[in-house]
């Protein structure tokens, strides 16, 4: 539902394929009508990965580089500078590694759809990377990504603040 919402622009402007929903209540009915339960849950196989992905990126890359930055002597053991450059690092392998899964996703999302349900593009996540990589490069599964890190690098640095806060409390 947001991914068509997201999506939707003038006619004139449109780019891709337009879902032309009035609101968020509109698309959920439009899509249940179409393509019941399993219409609303469209590009999951996409979102799964990504999210598993970018947690384990997070998660493993977030202590590694608190601790190389306070091996260097850059900052001290245990101050805020050192826990923010380890969540700046982790943000990073994040945004690397999801962007691949948000581009799929989004195209799954997103493409027009038979009167069944099944895409027009591409017929499922491994043929949406098949065809992204043979017709734009790998690096087409990197679109965005200065965006994504935009969104994911702060939210990392802060999620990450918070979570070491809590846990030396």
């Amino acid at each position: 539902v947001k991914t068509h919402l997201q999506a939707q622009t003038l006619s004139d402007m449109a780019v891709g394929h337009q879902h032309n929903h009035e609101n968020i209540s509109g698309a959920f009915k439009s899509i249940y009508r179409q393509h019941g339960v399993a219409g609303l849950w469209r590009g999951v196989t996409g979102a799964v990965p990504r999210v598993a992905v970018g947690s384990a990126a997070q998660l493993a890359t977030f202590t590694s580089a608190k601790d190389w930055v306070c091996e260097r002597q850059w900052f001290g053991a245990g101050s805020w500078a050192a826990v923010l450059a380890g969540g700046m690092v982790s943000g990073v392998a994040v945004a690397v590694t999801m962007t691949p899964f948000d581009v799929i996703s989004t195209r799954l999302y997103n493409q027009p759809v038979d009167t069944d349900g099944t895409g027009k593009l591409y017929r499922g996540f491994l043929d949406c990377i098949v065809q992204i990589s043979s017709r734009e490069g790998l690096l087409g599964l990197y679109k965005g990504i200065g965006a994504v890190y935009l969104r994911l690098g702060p939210h990392t640095v802060l999620s990450l603040f918070f979570w070491d806060e809590l846990r030396k409390m």
